[in-house]
This record gives structure tokens, C-alpha cells and sequence, in this order.
């Protein structure tokens, strides 16, 4: 039986960076983490309050829209820099968005003394992205679309994208069947026992009339 290893965590240090950059003590480590935790969660938690609001249209380029690819933190003595990576930031641009949104993080930073630096940067090729590959594939299968034509789509906007390889799967009560199984698609190299290999991956669960459906995304980008 195969020992599975999650691809970012493999390349940690390598190809891939750490999400968090502070220092604490050992006593204060696990404050740390969990006030991370809550951060991200504040800050997803808003961006779908405010989709559901403006939920309206039904257009296919809103199906991926204000996808958070990763939130990376920065904690200093005073300051906290909260950098949050989307890949359409439509909604995070109107006119007062930023403001409440540092208000309800304030509520979640631990030290009152702190203050909290909201700075938001656009993926330049959010096709790219597995997490907004994802996102675009529940849009689809949330529309009653076939799974295989959803992955198949899905491998269609990367080709402007510049990757090397690409493999989608979805697990679960795939098309309504009463057995539960996997069914993935593959195009181009996928070296996933190379180190030197930037891979990014996503796992994204989707809620159906069915039952939960799991997509898993994997993404060749680079060989250093």
C-alpha cells in the first residue's frame, strides 16, 4: 500500500515557502498558530458573506471570482501584515471593503496593541491556480454540467496558462450512482517524487444533492 504525502508539505523549503513569517516562544507557539488559524477564517468567511449577497448573477466568469489562492502573515512587534493572494479582487476593491474587513480581524488578533496592514495582490495567471481550477469545476457540477466535461473544461483554461502538466480527480457519488468512486484526467508530465518539482496541489470538497463530491487538483508548474 502507498504512503500518500501531501505536495506542498513534501517541498517545504525547497520550491515551496512558508505561508506564515514570525517568531515566538515555545509557550506562545500554539497562540500563534491558532490566532493564524482564525485569521484565514475571518477572512474567507467575509469574502463568501459577501458572494452570497451579490449572488445574483449567474454568469460563468463569476464562478471563479474572488478565489483566495493563499494568505500569507507577517507578524513584527507593533504590526501584523496580512498579504491575501486572489485571483479576481473584484469585491475586495468597492469602497469601504478593506475597512471592515480590518475590523473584523481586529476582533481576532490577540494583542490589542497590534495593529493589523490589509494588502491584497492579483495572481497574475489565476488559471493557474488549483484552487481556483477547483472553485470553477464545483460552479459546474453545481449547475447539473457532467463531471467529465467540467475536469475536461477545467484543463482547457490552462492551456494559456504556462504550466507542463496538469491531473484533476473527483471522488464520491459521481453522476448520482449509488457505489461511490474516483475518476481523474491527466495531461502532460507530473513528476511528483521530484523535489526540485514546483507542484501545487488543492483539495476542495463539494457539496451536492448527492453527498459531498472531493476534487483533488494537481499542477506542474516548474522544474528548478
Amino acid at each position: 500500500m502507498g504512503q500518500k504525502i501531501n505536495p506542498l508539505g513534501f517541498r517545504l523549503g525547497t520550491t515551496q515557502n512558508h505561508h506564515s513569517f514570525w517568531f515566538a516562544q515555545p509557550k506562545n507557539y500554539s497562540e500563534g498558530l491558532q490566532e493564524d488559524k482564525k485569521i484565514r477564517n475571518c477572512i474567507k468567511n467575509y469574502i463568501q458573506k459577501n458572494r452570497k449577497k451579490g449572488s445574483n448573477r449567474k454568469m460563468e466568469s463569476d464562478s471563479s471570482s474572488e478565489v483566495i489562492t493563499h494568505i500569507e502573515i507577517q507578524k513584527e512587534i507593533d504590526t501584523i501584515h496580512v498579504i491575501i493572494h486572489i485571483g479576481f479582487p473584484n469585491l475586495l476593491k468597492k469602497k469601504g471593503a478593506i475597512e471592515e474587513l480590518e475590523k473584523d480581524l481586529q476582533k481576532e488578533v490577540n494583542s490589542v496593541n497590534q495593529r493589523l496592514n490589509i494588502a491584497i495582490e492579483k495572481v497574475k495567471e489565476p488559471y493557474r491556480q488549483p484552487s481556483i481550477l477547483a472553485e470553477y469545476i464545483a460552479f459546474q457540477l453545481k449547475n447539473r454540467v457532467s463531471f467529465r466535461k467540467a475536469m475536461k473544461k477545467a484543463i482547457e483554461l490552462t492551456k494559456k496558462a504556462d504550466i507542463k502538466g496538469i491531473k484533476i480527480q473527483i471522488a464520491g457519488r459521481l453522476a448520482g450512482k449509488e457505489i461511490a468512486r474516483a475518476e481523474c484526467i491527466k495531461k502532460g508530465r507530473l513528476p511528483l517524487q521530484t523535489i526540485r518539482a514546483k507542484i501545487d496541489y488543492c483539495c476542495y470538497p463539494i457539496r451536492t444533492i448527492y453527498g459531498v463530491l472531493g476534487v483533488k487538483i494537481w499542477i506542474f508548474v516548474e522544474e528548478e
